[in-house]
């Protein structure tokens, strides 16, 4: 028996002292209601009505017992509308995820646009993934929604627009490349390359040394490093170089370590980008996931310096040289 259903009923015919008004202000007919009405009485076994031809008369049983049904009845509609919140993402937890080379300045501008954008009654968890561990998370269906490296395979995912975040180059202060305004990749021969693990974002890795074998770079070794002390640590005792994007390690001529061992150039005619866009799973895109979207887009324009990749297509794991950087 629908008993939230059969509530409505009964509180109608007591607020209304008439099955026909009560029937009318329910939009059904008369003898359906008055079957529903002898029905709750079976199942509550108390009788709730006295009828007679010309009027009906709410009992004294069934006079306790309405305020308990108008109570019962205010809480399904309650919980009818916190569910609806939760469906539209206007509540509830999000699951979202942003890799390793996020800047703080990125992370805090998403934060704040996501909190303006009306999301109070969703918690954000937030968590700090490669590319690779994101798409093990979708799968298993413990992520919402992510920002991610391209390329990667998408079955399965929603994207948002690709943004294109250009990589320059950290090197030591005292190597001859640091003395130019732009850097060709062919110069930084000789310096061994500090990159990401590659498990984080293997087709991202190898287009990396693709493109660099492409312009005249092939570094005699590879260091896997992510933190950013750790990085320029790397660079400072190895003489090694490693990729960066602006927003991360400062601007043209400007040190991007403040102790002077380590600067920060642009590479001659950009040719490595990170290229990102926000990921979630096929057809469970909601106002949270949207208003996510957004804030993360909003924030790498804003922050970083990222621009639409253009021409933007659906994007899927193919060999490495179908892929620019």
């Amino acid at each position: 028996m629908d008993l939230v259903r059969h509530l409505e009923c009964f509180v109608a015919v007591a607020e209304e002292s008439h099955f026909g008004r009560a029937a009318a202000r329910l939009g059904m007919a008369q003898p359906p209601l008055s079957q529903r009405i002898q029905r709750l009485e079976r199942h509550l076994g108390v009788r709730l009505f006295e009828r007679t031809s010309r009027q009906v008369t709410i009992t004294e049983a069934g006079a306790l017992l309405l305020p308990e049904a108008r109570e019962v009845l205010a809480r399904s509609e309650a919980l009818m509308a916190t569910a609806r919140r939760i469906r539209d993402g206007e509540t509830g937890l999000l699951r979202a995820a942003l890799p390793p080379d996020i800047s703080g300045d990125t992370v805090a501008a998403l934060l704040a646009g996501f909190a303006d954008a009306g999301r109070a009654g969703v918690e954000l968890e937030l968590h700090e993934l490669p590319t690779a561990q994101q798409l093990e998370r979708f799968a298993a269906h413990e992520l919402d929604v992510g920002l991610i490296h391209h390329p990667c395979d998408v079955s399965g995912l929603e994207l948002s627009p690709v943004l294109r975040r250009e990589l320059g180059v950290l090197l030591p202060r005292g190597a001859a490349a640091a003395e130019l305004d732009e850097v060709p990749l062919a110069s930084l021969t000789g310096h061994d390359l500090i990159l990401f693990p590659r498990a984080g974002a293997p087709a991202v890795y190898d287009d990396l040394l693709t493109t660099c074998a492409r312009n005249g770079y092939t570094p005699p070794a590879v260091r896997h490093a992510q933190g950013a002390s750790f990085v320029r640590g790397l660079v400072l005792s190895t003489e090694a170089v490693a990729f960066s994007p602006r927003d991360t390690h400062g601007h043209a001529k400007e040190d991007a370590d403040p102790e002077g061992g380590v600067v920060w150039r642009p590479l001659t005619g950009a040719p490595l980008a990170l290229r990102h866009s926000v990921a979630w799973p096929a057809g469970r895109g909601d106002a949270a996931v949207s208003a996510f979207a957004e804030a993360a887009t909003h924030a790498l324009r804003s922050t970083a310096g990222a621009t639409p990749d253009l021409p933007s297509r659906p994007l899927h794991l193919r060999p490495a040289s179908e892929y620019w950087l």
